[in-house]
């Protein structure tokens, strides 16, 4: 499985809607991992955005130093989120991406054209649109734009998108998302503008090939990243001959994923992406977090202050499939105290407990009476918060086996087969948390591995102050 997220632009720091995608991407990782699978996990960010050179201009900073700085930023996420991803692609130094972006746009050169176009563009959203305001609602207004530019012909390839999503060859999940596609492809495509002048670019950006006055648009540039990013061998392995490509996007840059990257791709004579999975906003006071917006939260500070577990498990556990999710620091540290301390922590320093006083910390019989819950289900499905659940009705589950049975009431025979039963829940635990929460998972299976426990602990502090 070759599994990637959408590489942000580096206008800003990272914001916890970034860890969002990020971590749901690592879950997924970790998880076909364990399965047996090969995986390859890509993320990046990217560089040549006109918006990056905006901020860099207003900070009063060189472009490639800030660049630089921010993209350092995001690319630091890997320690603090517990992230394992496989490569870490930068559009404006990958040693491989300009002479890719070149290779596809030579390859699609019979569907590129010039034309005059005046229309109104949204730097914020780096995109043109007919009227305002636009799709995103940056506060910034559209710039009026007259220049002559590059055109893809896209309406060239509606019929073959409208296949290839009908068909299920490209899945979009969920259905919502897929319906929002079909019905602005049905409604008919325009073909694009697919370059910028280099001056309205201030020189930034990957020359037109063969035509220097000109940038490739930033998105042609940014999607390219899946493949300029597989040099040699890994692409065939990894985007021609992988049946399971997988992108990660947030909604907001879905026709971008949906429906102009597979165009380009099959103008390219290219393999489109075979699932999109499409998550929603995070907001905070129900404002989006987003760099733009002012409203952000910093994923390093919240781990920082709070562990990683908890802000892994609250993205996981907290953000719905379909709708957007209400982050404050209260909900946080409530879900992480309820189902960490109180839930996991509390279930695993109880059967602890027991082995060391009434079998002296000697582990019995083990018996694996607590199967798995459908989180490989849940995962396909692009639930995360189901799949997190999955895994927190393991510790329900548990805690029930100990309040029917009492093992403290039991007699020796009986009370040794029921911790048996119970040191093979926490190991079945450690094992099903290991994709959401490796660290944790990591802490657990040290404590119930082995023919000896060692003494109880606490697994996890109580957040509440």
């Amino acid at each position: 499985m070759y599994i990637t997220t959408t590489i942000p632009y580096v206008n800003a720091r990272p914001h916890l809607g970034h860890a969002l995608e990020l971590v749901q991407a690592d879950v997924l990782a970790r998880h076909h991992r364990r399965r047996g699978e090969p995986v390859r996990f890509q993320t990046g960010t990217d560089d040549n955005s006109l918006k990056n050179v905006l901020a860099a201009e207003a900070e009063g900073v060189p472009v490639r130093e800030f660049v630089d700085r921010n993209a350092a930023a995001f690319q630091g996420l890997r320690e603090p989120l517990d992230l394992s991803f496989d490569a870490f692609v930068r559009t404006s130094s990958h040693p491989g991406h300009r002479a890719g972006v070149e290779r596809i746009w030579k390859a699609v050169e019979g569907d590129l054209y010039q034309r005059h176009y005046e229309g109104l563009y949204c730097v914020g959203c780096e995109q043109f649109y007919p009227e305002g305001p636009c799709a995103e609602g940056h506060e910034a207004p559209l710039q009026a734009v007259s220049e002559r530019n590059w055109f893809f012909r896209l309406s060239r390839y509606q019929d073959a998108l409208l296949d290839l999503i009908r068909g299920g060859d490209l899945r979009i999940e969920p259905a919502a998302r897929r319906n929002e596609v079909l019905a602005f492809v049905e409604a008919g495509l325009a073909d694009i503008s697919v370059s910028r002048s280099a001056a309205r670019a201030r020189g930034w950006g990957i020359p037109v090939p063969g035509d220097p006055s000109q940038v490739v648009y930033v998105w042609w540039d940014a999607l390219a990243n899946y493949v300029t990013a597989l040099e040699g061998s890994d692409h065939e392995r990894w985007w021609v001959a992988e049946p399971d490509k997988v992108h990660l996007v947030g909604k907001g840059v879905i026709r971008f994923h949906a429906v102009y990257w597979p165009a380009m791709l099959l103008a390219a004579g290219q393999p489109p992406p075979s699932q999109i999975f499409v998550h929603d906003y995070l907001t905070a006071n129900g404002r989006k977090i987003s760099k733009s917006s002012g409203t952000a939260a910093d994923p390093v500070a919240l781990v920082d202050a709070y562990g990683v577990d908890a802000v892994r498990w609250w993205l996981l556990r907290e953000v719905p499939r379909v709708g957007d999710a209400d982050f404050t620091e209260e909900r946080l540290v409530a879900r992480a105290d309820e189902d960490l301390a109180n839930g996991v922590g509390n279930l695993v320093n109880r059967v602890v407990t027991m082995v060391h006083r009434f079998l002296d910390g000697n582990v019995p019989e083990v018996r694996e009476e607590f199967g798995p819950g459908d989180v490989h289900g849940a995962l396909g499905d692009f639930d995360f918060r189901r799949a997190a659940g999955a895994v927190w009705r393991l510790v329900e589950e548990a805690n029930r086996y100990v309040e029917r049975v009492r093992p403290w009431k039991q007699t020796p025979a009986e009370r040794e087969a029921s911790l048996g039963v119970l040191v093979g829940a926490c190991r079945t635990l450690a094992d099903q948390l290991e994709p959401f929460l490796p660290t944790a998972a990591a802490r657990v299976a040290a404590v119930v591995a082995g023919e000896r426990l060692p003494r109880p602990e606490p697994l996890f502090p109580r957040l509440t102050r």
